[in-house]
């Protein structure tokens, strides 16, 4: 049987259900902790439960995803675990704005998803957990303002291979502190076995083999938020993410991918189920029926259109130029590009200065329509991207950019129905796609130059590109005017390396033109950090005190052993 695009979307979102807020049940086969104060054997002397850090995501103007995983200790798969949560306006945790209390199980990889409320609009905040009598670090999150908004800073980026390099961008990327947000567009994980680039960086993957089964994808979700680096670009922001192909495996679509063989690796369907689950288990994304793609408004001055180019509902990649032309064929699936036009039409009708559109494929044309580059990206599904270019034109879009990762390198273009034809016309927006955090492009710098410089001279509507450098873009925008800046790393063997801004551009509101950025944006007034708490039980007690009786305390004594 095929999955749907609803099915499995639906049927996964039912399945990670229980990870909402203030939903965590314990399963009635699962046994709870003991009301006696002396806990079971396997809980006494239990190394720190938090290791795989905090996250948060997601945020609305009240509300945010608040998310950490509790590492059972020895043979304590068949309990379920207590904890409890605060979220506070200071990171000192005094001032608390909202605390709840749950359990989490196996039947949910032991993780824990909130979606923390009665939040203010703009502000920055600082959570924490506790479990098995211990306090996880400090994770720093903050709401989308609303209302007029003068002046954002996001970063974006995609594409993290764990066994290629050292997460030096991630690293980069929890050092800023004035951030509004991180995009993350895709490839967060791979599924490769990837032994070849083990060998060479020694960062080994878990499990070695590659991953098929839901334990497979969840340990290796586990491997990746072990990285200290991930772990404190999560902690210090909040995380907006969408997946693309390796989430699951390469080349994916509904149907398949390139990189599975039905029967040899199981059922594609069950491959797919347990790798969506994995995800939604072990990421901090508020969950809809209809999927991931979503929107998230900043005030006055940016929409945010989160779209889902891989599982929504995308035909099979074309194996012929007849293929290909075909005019039913989709990337997003019809009800995805209902769904965006409604979005983009509602943003310009409400004067909202940018319209943003986060994906994982390149929009632009990199071949003619006679000879396509790559039939994985838009330049596969013309009719799609002819489709995509009629609703910003119906809706009057102005002020339309494009955010792209996937193809593990640098790019800055405008937008054009055909940038090959005589009169190209005014271009329909511009499209900024970033480099991978570690996934490889042009190895060899000289090599990687000239191809940088060929291209450029051979597409009209491309300003700028890198196939060397890893990296992030930042995204620094007024209602004057978008500067994009790609910062990169020069090394990603080991940690010791140099950063900087490789190219500023910038995008003048009411145009969409590319031009050259007369100096870095600068940082404006941070926010405090997350700051780094010892990890004592004096601390712990401390925060329980203030208070007054643990959340935790009352749920040990309501709470019998099922035997």
């Amino acid at each position: 049987m095929t999955v749907t695009r609803r099915s499995f979307l639906v049927g996964s979102s039912r399945a990670a259900a229980g990870l909402a807020a203030g939903a965590l049940a314990s399963p009635v086969l699962a046994k709870t902790l003991p009301a006696d104060p002396a806990l079971p054997g396997v809980f006494r002397n239990n190394a720190f439960p938090f290791q795989h850090g905090v996250a948060s995501g997601d945020p609305l103007t009240d509300r945010v995803i608040l998310w950490t995983r509790i590492t059972p200790p020895a043979d304590a798969e068949l309990y379920s675990i207590p904890y409890s949560w605060r979220i506070c306006a200071d990171p000192q945790l005094r001032s608390v704005i909202n605390q709840g209390t749950g359990y989490t199980d196996n039947s949910r990889d032991f993780t824990v998803k909130i979606d923390a409320t009665g939040l203010r609009p703009g502000q920055t905040y600082y959570y924490v957990f506790e479990a098995l009598e211990q306090m996880s670090d400090v994770g720093r999150t903050r709401t989308l303002p609303e209302g007029q908004v003068d002046r954002l800073r996001i970063a974006f980026t995609s594409c993290s291979n764990y066994a290629r390099g050292c997460f030096n961008v991630y690293a980069e990327l929890a050092k800023r502190t004035d951030l509004d947000a991180v995009l993350h567009l895709g490839d967060y994980i791979y599924e490769y076995a990837d032994i070849e680039s083990s060998l060479s960086t020694g960062r080994v993957n878990i499990p070695a083999a590659e991953t098929i089964t839901l334990d497979d994808y969840r340990q290796r979700h586990a491997l990746y938020k072990t990285d200290k680096d991930l772990q404190q670009a999560h902690r210090q922001h909040a995380f907006m993410v969408i997946w693309d192909d390796h989430e699951v495996a390469n080349n994916a679509w509904p149907g398949g991918a390139d990189n599975h063989t039905e029967g040899e690796e199981g059922r594609w369907d069950d491959r797919l189920r347990g790798a969506v689950q994995a995800y939604m288990e072990w990421m901090p994304i508020r969950e809809h029926d209809r999927g991931i793609y979503r929107n998230f408004r900043f005030g006055d001055l940016l929409d945010l259109n989160l779209m889902d180019t891989r599982l929504a509902g995308r035909d099979a990649q074309a194996d012929t130029m007849e293929d290909r032309n075909r005019e039913e064929r989709t990337l997003l699936g019809y009800e995805q590009e209902a769904w965006l036009e409604e979005k983009l039409t509602a943003a310009q009708q409400e004067n909202v200065r940018w319209k943003i559109m986060g994906q994982q494929v390149m929009v632009g044309q990199l071949g003619t329509n006679q000879r396509p580059f790559n039939y994985d990206q838009w330049d596969g599904y013309p009719a799609a991207r002819q489709r995509l270019f009629d609703s910003v034109r119906r809706a009057e879009v102005e002020n339309f950019v494009v955010l792209t990762g996937d193809i593990h390198s640098s790019w800055a273009m405008t937008l054009h129905e055909d940038p090959f034809a005589d009169d190209p016309g005014a271009a329909l927006g511009v499209e900024l796609v970033t480099p991978a955090v570690t996934s490889p492009g042009i190895e060899n710098q000289t090599q990687a130059s000239l191809a940088a410089t060929s291209l450029e001279s051979l597409l009209p509507h491309l300003n700028f590109v890198d196939f060397y450098y890893r990296g992030y873009v930042l995204l620094d925008i007024t209602h004057e005017r978008m500067q994009a800046e790609w910062w990169v790393v020069d090394n990603i063997l080991s940690h010791r390396y140099v950063s900087e801004c490789l190219r500023a551009l910038v995008i003048p509101a009411g145009e969409s033109t590319l031009q050259a950025a007369s100096a870095i944006s600068q940082p404006r007034q941070a926010a405090l950090a997350a700051p780094d708490f010892p990890r004592s039980l004096a601390w712990m007690r401390h925060w329980r005190r203030d208070a007054q009786v643990s959340l935790l305390d009352g749920m040990l004594a309501d709470r019998s052993l099922v035997k």
